[in-house]
C-alpha cells in the first residue's frame, strides 16, 4: 500500500505517521511507501522498511498536488491547512491553502484518469457550523460558518462530496473537535488556549485564559484524532453515501469544567497557574463556534473518543509527559 499524507509535519500528521509505521499496515495491507509533504520537508520516519518520499512544498501550488499524486497513492490523508486564527488574520493565505490547495489535490486525482479512485480522508472542522445553534447539533444541521476558516472547510466538504458522487475519488470528511491537549508550543489557532490552559500548568508554566469560564466547547485528544483518521480510511464507501462528511465524537465541557478536571488530576497548585486575560478577538471567534454535538452517525460507524475531559488530560500526561506532572 502507498499512503500520501499532506500536512505531515503538523502535530496530528507526525502522530499519524508514527502510528502507521508502528502498525506497518493499513486495512490489512502492508504499507510499502509513504509520501509525506508539508511546507517544510517532513522528517522521514525511523524504523520504516518501505520507501519514503518526503518533500517540502506549498499545497496551494497545483504542481505540489501533481507531484504528490505521481505515485498514485492508495490512501490520502489530507491534513494540510492554515489554522483558524491564521486564516482569519490572513484571508488570502487561508483561501489559497485551505480551499485552493484542497481543490488542486482533488483535481490532480480526477486528472489521473483510468480506474484510479483513492480513498481520501479530509480533516474538516466543527467550524463549518455557525450560530444560532440548537442545544445539540446533529450531522444534518446546516453549514453556515461564521469564520473564513469555517467557510473554507465547508466549501471543501461540498467539493469532496461532489467529486465522490462523480466517482473521481472515494472521499470521507471528518469534522474534528478541537484537539486537546495539543503538545508543543501554541500555534495560531484561535482554539489554542483550550490546550494551553492544561498543557502549560502541567509543565509548571503559567497559562493565559482569554475567554470566560462559561465558554463551552467540543474536545477530543490527539490520540483519538489519529484513531478517527485510521478508522475513516477503512470505512466501506457504501456506508457513507451520499453524505460523506460527518462529525466526530468528543467531550462537551465548559472552561470551568476543564479547570475542575485539571484540579482533580493535578491539584490546586497546578490549576492556580492559569491567568485570566480577556482577548476580544479570540472571544469573538469562539462565540461563533458550536458547543455540543450528537455524533450518533459516527458512533454507529465505529468512531471512538474519550467520554470525559479527565480522560483527555490523562492521555496527555501518558503520551507527552511520561506520566509525570510538574507540581
Amino acid at each position: 500500500m502507498h499512503i500520501l499524507i499532506t500536512g505531515a509535519s503538523g502535530m496530528i500528521g507526525r502522530k499519524l505517521v508514527a502510528r502507521l509505521v508502528e502498525a506497518g499496515e493499513l486495512n490489512g495491507r502492508t504499507i510499502e511507501k509513504l509520501t509525506l509533504t508539508d511546507v517544510g520537508a517532513p522528517q522521514p520516519p525511523e524504523k520504516f522498511a518501505g520507501k519514503v518520499d518526503a518533500f517540502g512544498a506549498d499545497i496551494g501550488d497545483p504542481a505540489t498536488a501533481a507531484r504528490a499524486l505521481a505515485g498514485r497513492p492508495d490512501t490520502i490523508f489530507h491534513l494540510a491547512a492554515v489554522v483558524s486564527g491564521g486564516a482569519e488574520l490572513d484571508f488570502e493565505k487561508g483561501t489559497r491553502v485551505n480551499l485552493d490547495g484542497s481543490r488542486a489535490l482533488l483535481e490532480a486525482v480526477r486528472k489521473s484518469g483510468g480506474d484510479y479512485r483513492p480513498r481520501l480522508v479530509f480533516t474538516s472542522s466543527i467550524a463549518v457550523f455557525g450560530a444560532p445553534f440548537p442545544d445539540t447539533i446533529a450531522d444534518d444541521f446546516h453549514l453556515t460558518p461564521l469564520t473564513s476558516y469555517g467557510a473554507q472547510k465547508a466549501m471543501v466538504e461540498l467539493l469532496l462530496a461532489d467529486y465522490t458522487r462523480r466517482g473521481f475519488v472515494d472521499g470521507v470528511g471528518i469534522r474534528l473537535p478541537t484537539i486537546s491537549v495539543r503538545p508543543g508550543r501554541p500555534n495560531k489557532a484561535a482554539s489554542g488556549f483550550f490546550s494551553s490552559i492544561i498543557r502549560e500548568p502541567l509543565a509548571g508554566e503559567e497559562a493565559v485564559l482569554p475567554v470566560e469560564d462559561s465558554v463551552m466547547h467540543w474536545h477530543a485528544s490527539p490520540r483519538a484524532a489519529v484513531g478517527f483518521l485510521i478508522h475513516a480510511a477503512g470505512l466501506a464507501g457504501g456506508k457513507l453515501a451520499p453524505r460523506v462528511n460527518l462529525t466526530m465524537p468528543g467531550v462537551a465541557c465548559t472552561i470551568a469544567e476543564q479547570i475542575a478536571a485539571l484540579r482533580r488530576i493535578a491539584g490546586d497548585k497546578v490549576a492556580a497557574r492559569i491567568r485570566r486575560e480577556p482577548d476580544p478577538l479570540i472571544a469573538g471567534i469562539v462565540a461563533g463556534w458550536p458547543r455540543r454535538f450528537d455524533p450518533r452517525r459516527a458512533l454507529a460507524l465505529g468512531f471512538k473518543a474519550e467520554t470525559s475531559f479527565d480522560a483527555i488530560i490523562r492521555v496527555h500526561i501518558e503520551d507527552e509527559l511520561g506520566g509525570k506532572v510538574a507540581i
